[in-house]
């Protein structure tokens, strides 16, 4: 359940009293675990995996309603403006025209120069901090365009140009660091307020940045770049049953060489980071450290790419020595060779089931419930597939009978509810259910569809969707297959 599908009065789910409502219905439900989306700020195409930043948070999450409780806003600021009428959908466009005045008025309201807490979070966060804020300050400066396209000495971090922009956008940059030190102090109430009921967060890690990013234009030398900071290959996936031309992301690739010659420091802070942010990480992609697929940069699809030997065992090591135990769960879907299962399996955290991805008429398909072992992690569908409804009322006739004979039932109608409980009654040790599926809703909810732009990342939960007869219903599914 992402943070921006919670109910809210101001066009986005936030860190609210509906945020904290949520957490107590997890907690009736006998819930132990909540899985967010990345928290970063978003970029092209509203994708919370295409962030402005992998250590910032994203500023439409800050609840209007506590800084106007705190006296940073008047109710009537937060009123002022539309940021979207439809509760079960976000308009992003609304939210990019008029968020960010209501911020700033917080911000002209704040005094902040005198609030020692917002010194002591710019001083503990100066290390990214700093680049991100004059990084967006000087975007704003160029209409929003990507740093690639900016003036050559800025583009290029001269030091002369560095220093006369940050006298130039003191101003901005002082505001972005105020609204950076206001969403970390809200996620921190948030998360620490489901800590206390017994709910750990599962924060989602992005295996790559976005090239639009603060760290690509501040860490040139950690990306495959060239002299003019252009990439020389970007990432994707290769073509497949699901798509002939095959997945062209974008996002620049790593330069390992020099991660591994600088023990992998980039990475151990940014772990580090989001282990501040929260109690499990899911690395997104994981195959990509044991061979990603590189495509020559200005090709449109992903077809002349080739596998490239990723950083493997080594990068899990210097994490371990450098930051003890993580608790960390492997994104290890799509085509699994067998040195990415080698690699899962020796770093020893659980892979991921998709219950989606079981019915193939094969009774060795991995994803089977009983071919699980207990250290993994079973979803009915994860953000990037269809609801589960929505999926199976799309089925062939024959697809559907293979689920129906499976689950041992007869009418359509009860597949969800047997899929949920396929999941619950796995030996999996975690099963995470979609809230989607959990309210039984169709295809229209779905979160995300890969490779499409304009209609993703907007689903929302309507208000007083969570009632105690939901939670009941789950806690006692919960209690019965030995999950509470």
């Amino acid at each position: 359940m992402a943070v921006s599908s919670l109910p809210s009065k101001y066009g986005i789910g936030t860190f609210s009293k509906e945020a904290r409502e949520f957490v107590d219905f997890l907690e009736k439900a006998g819930q132990r675990l909540w899985q967010i989306l990345p928290l970063g700020p978003t970029g092209y195409g509203d994708s919370p995996y295409q962030s402005f930043s992998t250590f910032a948070g994203n500023p439409y999450l800050i609840d209007l309603e506590t800084l106007a409780q705190e006296g940073y806003l008047r109710r009537q600021d937060c009123e002022r403006y539309d940021f979207g009428t439809d509760s079960g959908s976000v308009d992003y466009e609304k939210l990019y025209r008029f968020r960010f005045r209501v911020l700033y008025q917080a911000y002209q309201n704040s005094c902040a120069e005198t609030d020692p807490a917002y010194g002591e979070f710019c001083r503990e966060n100066g290390d990214w901090l700093e680049d991100y804020t004059l990084y967006m300050a000087v975007k704003n400066i160029f209409g929003g365009r990507s740093w690639i396209e900016w003036d050559t000495d800025i583009r290029l971090r001269r030091p002369e140009a560095l220093e006369r922009y940050r006298e130039k956008c003191a101003d901005e940059i002082e505001f972005y660091k105020f609204v950076q030190y206001l969403f970390f102090k809200q996620w921190r109430a948030l998360k620490e307020y489901a800590n206390k009921k017994g709910i750990r967060i599962i924060g989602d890690i992005p295996i790559y940045v976005a090239f639009d990013s603060a760290d690509t234009w501040a860490g040139p030398e950690l990306f495959q770049l060239n002299e003019d900071g252009m990439p020389v290959a970007v990432a994707g996936c290769p073509p497949d049953a699901f798509s002939k031309t095959g997945q062209l992301w974008g996002n620049p690739l790593y330069r390992w060489e020099y991660h591994r010659e600088s023990g992998y420091q980039w990475w151990i802070r940014r772990i580090a980071h989001c282990r501040r942010l929260y109690d499990v990480l899911r690395i997104d992609h994981f195959r990509g450290f044991d061979a990603y697929y590189s495509i020559p940069y200005g090709d449109e699809t992903a077809e002349n790419g080739h596998w490239e030997t990723g950083p493997g065992y080594d990068i899990f090591k210097a994490l371990k020595a450098g930051l003890g135990k993580i608790d960390v769960i492997a994104e290890d879907l799509g085509f699994l060779t067998p040195s990415v299962l080698r690699l899962v399996k020796k770093t020893g955290y659980p892979g991921m089931k998709v219950l989606q991805f079981a019915f193939d008429s094969k009774a060795e398909n991995a994803y089977l419930p009983h071919n699980y072992t207990q250290n993994c992690v079973v979803y009915t569908g994860t953000h990037d597939n269809d609801t589960t409804a929505g999926w199976f009322a799309s089925l062939k006739r024959r697809d559907k009978s293979l689920v129906k004979r499976y689950l041992g039932i007869r009418r359509d109608q009860d597949a969800l509810p047997a899929l949920i409980r396929a999941a619950l009654s796995s030996v999996a040790d975690t099963a995470v259910i979609p809230m989607q599926d959990y309210l039984g809703l169709d295809g229209g909810a779905r979160m995300n569809l890969p490779s499409t732009l304009g209609r993703n990342w907007k689903w929302r939960m309507e208000a007083g969707a969570c009632t105690d007869g939901l939670a009941a219903e789950i806690r006692a599914m919960t209690e019965l297959y030995g999950r509470l």
